[in-house]
């Protein structure tokens, strides 16, 4: 009896214990977590390539006197041509600006050929790397810069583009929490039919995402790893839509033994015995998918990985542990009224899975034919992807420096209204400065800044920006100018789109190797893995093609990110995984309870079909949330991978990889000890437990 009351004492002091240290860590976190957006950083230089030409020119010039210059065009436009009157404004204004700021030269107007513009570019180093002190900057040129009476004033130019998107990131936070929040909470209702049981899962994720705040700034403190508004988002977008995937599972699993199992701790134990190794080994692929962008060359790609990892590891740690203590804490009740009681049996029904499993079972073959055409002739929407994304055409809705610059575009189509950086030895300046004008597709060139051993070029091209004149006439500079340096916005976006198609052929055989060593050490297998990673590749494309039939026709972008190819596929191939462990480790219990393989895959597709489902559901929600944000780039990404997930999910797992389970048999096991058993006897399936 001792021996009993002692168990049934830790029994009870077990989840008391797991929630008083997860008060603690909290507690321990919150000064961190408050401090994320402190060092959250959107300038140019924590997205470009870290070994780029840009890259370098933005480093050196923040070791220039002033430190880093803020460049802005100051843009007067009016329809039927300026007036006397509102060239002396401008000039007024710009003069006042010139008073009250700490410039770099004397701004100089330079009219349009039409009579319709006046531009002013002004730069000052005022801020230097303190972006609050930019956007102050900007704002307060805005302020100074006004016209009226038929007068249109814009100020534009790389700081001011750059404080205009600062203001979106920043705005992204609070939007993207509560939104991804409400989402989780309207299907967590509509999944589990019960007014108490969805806030369970909902709170734990949220105290997982404030955990990975503060784990993710520890890491920028102590290693340096930087934080931008786009991993931040995508950190919390990760905590939800995995962690809450995760709850599905052990929920459902947990659900399925109180009904075997009269005590709470003991059917949470057994449903963690369960589930437990499917949920690390789906947790662990995420997490090395997303530290494969590690060996990225893009500061932003690169950061992401960690910020990634951070969130998924925290998501994790909260499901498995905080996740059990409180449901054993609250006991049976949290399900009501759909309560599982102890010896009762789930309703037996048709469900939609066993509908989709008896087609996959009858025709396998046929099934994975058509399922293989439709992935492929979705892949082909491929080919209409716009072309890479400029800078002016990343916002949903357009901010005063994107009309800056199309305003320029319209009114000096003969020329360069945005800077070419030229970064050069110092005792060269005079050399490099004559051979820039020489140049063909230079405009002009004009002396800058000097210091700490080297001097800073402005460079005006002959063509518009981001033209495919402007282009060679970057590539021209960089190939002449030997032990130089040219950066700025053009050159920035043409490394961008260099870089990731680099990052893509080396990440993405990392990722599919690392994926495909985690699901071998799992599976015991060699085939089931191949198929997996087949399936997913396979969603990519497709997923990749259904926005290039969107992107332009229906949603109006007239640009690609440069990165959404190796991004989306990262994030897709990781998670996408995720239900395939799902599905083939229930498979393969089911195969080593006694099951033939046939039976013992449809029996899998029928006991995990609707976690699968719900999951994946949960999942795409959480990434559509991002369509939802001003930003093209956030937009590209979220419905790329929300597509993914429904394609993985409806399509994939229950129809794809189940027939390619029932055709191959034992084969599917090849070359573990499943794959040698002989065929038992057709055994007496276990009744599915809804979700």
């Amino acid at each position: 009896m001792g021996a009993v009351r002692t168990a049934v004492r830790r029994r009870r002091a077990v989840p008391w214990l797991v929630l008083g240290l997860w008060i603690a860590v909290l507690a321990l976190a919150s000064p961190f977590a408050s401090k994320l957006a402190d060092v959250q950083r959107d300038r140019a230089i924590d997205y470009l390539p870290a070994s780029a030409d840009s890259t370098q020119v933005a480093k050196i010039q923040d070791r220039l006197p002033g430190g880093e210059a803020t460049e802005m065009v100051v843009v007067y436009h009016r329809d039927g041509g300026l007036t006397a009157a509102d060239k002396a404004t401008a000039a007024d204004q710009i003069d006042r600006i010139a008073s009250a700021h700490k410039l770099t030269g004397e701004p100089q107007g330079i009219p349009s050929r039409d009579g319709t513009t006046l531009m002013y570019p002004v730069a000052s180093t005022e801020p230097g790397q303190d972006e609050e002190a930019r956007d102050e900057l900007v704002n307060a040129v805005r302020d100074m810069a006004k016209g009226g009476d038929g007068l249109g004033v814009d100020v534009g130019g790389e700081g001011a583009l750059a404080t205009d998107a600062s203001e979106v990131y920043n705005s992204l936070d609070g939007p993207l929490l509560y939104t991804t929040a409400g989402v989780v909470a309207l299907l967590l209702i509509l999944i589990y039919r019960s007014p108490f049981l969805w806030l369970v899962p909902l709170a734990v994720a949220g105290m997982a995402d404030y955990l990975s705040m503060g784990v993710a700034y520890g890491l920028n403190q102590g290693f340096g790893t930087s934080v931008s508004g786009q991993s931040s988002g995508i950190m919390t977008i990760l905590v939800f839509g995995a962690g809450t995937d995760y709850a599905l599972l052990l929920v459902s699993r947990y659900r399925e033994e109180l009904r075997r199992i009269e005590r709470p701790y003991d059917a949470m134990v057994a449903a963690l015995k369960g589930c437990g190794p499917a949920v690390l080994a789906s947790s662990g692929t995420v997490a090395a998918g997303l530290l494969c962008l590690l060996a990225a060359d893009l500061n932003s790609s690169r950061g992401m990985g960690p910020l990634g990892t951070v969130g998924v590891l925290c998501a994790l740690a909260a499901m498995l542990t905080l996740l059990p203590a409180i449901l054993v804490l609250l006991g049976r009740r949290v399900f009501w009224p759909l309560v599982p009681r102890f010896g009762s049996t789930p309703k037996a029904r048709r469900s939609l899975f066993t509908a989709m499993g008896s087609s996959a079972g009858r025709r396998p073959l046929t099934v994975l034919a058509g399922g293989a055409v439709l992935l492929g002739a979705l892949a082909l929407g491929v080919l209409n992807l716009p072309g890479s994304l400029k800078q002016e055409d990343s916002f949903t809705s357009k901010p005063d420096a994107v009309a800056a610059m199309e305003t320029l575009a319209k009114a000096y189509p003969e020329r360069g209204t945005q800077p070419i950086s030229v970064i050069t030895p110092e005792d060269r300046a005079a050399e490099t400065l004559a051979s820039i004008r020489e140049t063909r597709g230079v405009d002009s060139a004009q002396k800058g800044r000097t210091g700490d051993g080297w001097t800073e070029i402005s460079v005006l091209a002959a063509a518009p920006p981001q033209s495919t004149g402007e282009t060679a006439t970057i590539e021209a500079l960089r190939d002449k100018l030997d032990g130089s340096y040219v950066g700025g916005p053009s050159a920035e976006q043409i490394d961008l789109k260099d870089t990731n198609a680099r990052d893509r052929l080396v990440v993405v055989p990392i990722v599919l190797l690392s994926v495909l060593l985690i699901l071998v050490a799992l599976l015991r297998s060699l085939v089931a893995p191949l198929i997996l990673v087949a399936a997913v590749v396979a969603v990519w494309g497709a997923a990749l093609g259904i926005g290039g039939l969107v992107f332009g026709p229906l949603f109006g972008f007239e640009g690609t990110d440069p990165g959404l190819g190796l991004l989306s596929f990262v994030f897709l191939v990781a998670l996408g995984v995720d239900y395939g462990i799902f599905l083939m480790h229930r498979m393969r219990e089911e195969c080593l309870n006694g099951a033939e393989p046939a039976t013992a895959a449809l029996t899998a597709l029928r006991t995990t079909g609707g976690v699968i489902a719900s999951a994946g559901l949960v999942l795409a929600a959480t990434f559509a949330v991002l369509t939802n944000m001003p930003l093209v780039p956030l937009v590209e990404l979220g419905f790329v991978i929300a597509v993914g997930v429904l394609l993985d999910t409806f399509l994939v797992r229950t129809y794809l990889v189940t027939s390619a389970s029932v055709a191959l048999r034992r084969k599917v096991w090849w070359p573990g000890g499943l794959s040698r058993a002989p065929e038992p006897p057709v055994r007496r399936e276990r009744q599915p437990e809804p979700v």
